[in-house]
């Protein structure tokens, strides 16, 4: 897909002003393609000037300029073989790392976090505030591809 390097440029001019990054971070972030692998790259070009307007203007972040796909866990060590738990327990031993990966603003809430839903127990791998979007991320780890039951069992 080709991407409207104008674009790539204000979505890094506004989210280094936003997220005060010195040079070095910006620069990580631009060899690590943020902007590729935030959910705004994939958006039709117009809807991606509107986003970047509204953050521009108001200073508003919206969930799309927030979360990114795929995320880059290769700091955290894990080689081959390795299971949720294992993923899950290196997430917390890098937690701050994970943090500037995930994106700022995000607070650390509780890890095999107990929810009970119509007299049933379900746990959270994850669970993160997000201090300017006002909201709750319930982060399911999952290895291998994506299986429609797993957004299924995060409905419930």
């Amino acid at each position: 897909m080709y991407l409207d390097e104008p674009l790539k440029r204000d979505f890094y001019i506004e989210m280094a002003k936003m997220e005060h990054w010195s040079a070095r971070i910006l620069q990580d972030r631009i060899d690590s393609m943020l902007f590729e692998r935030t959910a705004i790259s994939k958006k039709p070009d117009e809807v991606i000037k509107n986003d970047l307007e509204l953050l521009k203007k108001e200073g508003k972040l919206t969930p799309d300029l927030v979360f990114r796909d795929p995320y880059l866990l290769d700091y955290l060590g894990l080689r081959d073989v390795y299971s949720e738990k294992d993923l899950e327990s290196a997430i917390l031993a890098e937690l701050t790392k994970f943090i500037i990966e995930f994106g700022s603003d995000f607070a650390f809430m509780a890890r095999q976090k107990r929810i009970t839903v119509d007299n049933e127990d379900y746990y959270i791998d994850l669970l993160f505030y997000h201090r300017r979007l006002k909201c709750l991320v319930a982060i399911d780890l999952k290895l291998g591809k994506f299986k429609a039951a797993y957004k299924g069992q995060m409905d419930q």
